[in-house]
This record gives C-alpha cells, structure tokens and sequence, in this order.
C-alpha cells in the first residue's frame, strides 16, 4: 500500500480529498493535517510515501514545507494540490521536486489520473536494478502520462470505452488477453484491441507475450 499524508488548512476540503484518495487501488490515507506544523509532527510519527499538499497554509506555504522537509532529510514525495495557478508558483515546485501539480477546482477522475500514475513510478522504483535509455524515458514520463485527459484520445475514441478497458486491467490478478479485456468490458475484440494498443503507445499498459506449444504466442496485456 501507499500511505498518503493529506495537507490542506480547510477541514472539508481536507476530508474530500483523503475520501478521494481511499477510492484509489493501492492508496490509503495515513493521516491529515491542517498546517505545516501538524504536517510535520505528522511525519515524525507517522512516516509516508506521498503527501498531497495544499499551497496557501496558516503557517506558511506548501513551498516552504517542502524546503523544510527536505533540509531535514526528509525525501518523501509531494503533490501539489492547490488553487495557486501563477507560473511562479508552478515553477518553483518543479524546481522543489513536486512531482506532480493539480490545481483546485478539480474532479476525482483527475486526482485518480496523478494517483495511478504516481503508483506505477512508485512500483518501478522498488524493483530497482539498472535502467536503459527506454525504462528511463518511461520513468521520466510516467507522470506526465497522468495530463492526457480525453481531449488527447484520438478522433474516434472513446473516454468511456478506455475507462472500461483500464477499469478491467486495474483490477485483474495476471496479465489479460484482447479477448478476455472483451468479454468483462463488453466490447468486441477489435475495439478492446484497438484501445489496448493505444493505451500501451502512451505507456499505460504493457504488453507481454505468452508462449504455448504450438501457433503464434499470445498477447498479454497488464496495467502499468
């Protein structure tokens, strides 16, 4: 599992966002706070992987937090979640190490998409071991893959129908193939072919391949 800290100074707007954060496979919501320093006195006790950020805090910015963290060798990661939208802003928690920025007012399928692509960086990383040119590039741009949104599918596509198809692959146990994406998405097998290659081209999925005794091997699918 990945443990969150939620940091944001509104008490509800605190609760949404750690209630969005359980939806997500693989995540859950190790604390809140409503300050930098309970942020901190958080993370003293109740380590985590990730702290979802707000930038406007009582005692300060989610900039200087993270200037503190780190200092204090604290390399946990940061997304920012937070209604400051100036460049400055944006551009100082790049250079900050932020992986990653939403800006408020946002959906759950918008949190969900940094999440989930936040959770395969984070399983690359702990397999370890030596990085070519291509995983590097893949590790590089797993989080931006989190800013295609549906106005980025190609004309013809469907934000529906890839839901269907990454829904059914988040959720599977093995790798799948085209056939068996069809048949628990309710798509014929052209289409979940069509949308399982176009997810693998934006480095969403992997395909592997399946080797029987005889005949061409089979491909596989699995989410990433």
């Amino acid at each position: 599992m990945i443990d969150v800290l939620v940091v944001d100074d509104d008490a509800q707007v605190a609760r949404i966002n750690a209630a969005y954060v359980a939806k997500v496979r693989d995540f859950r919501v190790n604390c809140v706070a409503h300050s930098a320093g309970e942020a901190l006195a958080a993370l003293e006790t109740h380590p985590v992987d990730l702290i979802l950020l707000d930038h406007y805090l009582p005692d300060g910015t989610g900039l200087q937090l993270v200037a503190d963290l780190r200092r204090r060798g604290l390399l946990t990661d940061v997304i920012m979640v937070t209604a400051a939208r100036d460049v400055a802003t944006v551009q100082a928690a790049m250079r900050h190490g932020a992986l990653q920025y939403l800006v408020k007012p946002f959906t759950f399928a918008g949190l969900r998409s940094k999440l989930e692509s936040y959770a395969a960086l984070h399983r690359t990383f702990a397999d370890g071991g030596q990085a070519e040119q291509s995983e590097v590039d893949r590790i590089f741009g797993a989080l931006g893959a989190a800013n295609a949104g549906p106005a980025e599918l190609p004309k013809g596509h469907s934000t529906a129908t890839a839901d269907r198809v990454r829904s059914v692959l988040r959720s599977a146990d093995a790798p799948l193939s085209a056939q068996d994406v069809a048949l628990q998405a309710g798509l014929s097998r052209q289409t979940a072919q069509r949308y399982l290659k176009l997810l693998e081209r934006a480095g969403r999925v992997r395909l592997s391949l399946k080797y029987g005794e005889t005949g061409r091997p089979e491909h596989r699918y699995d989410w990433v």
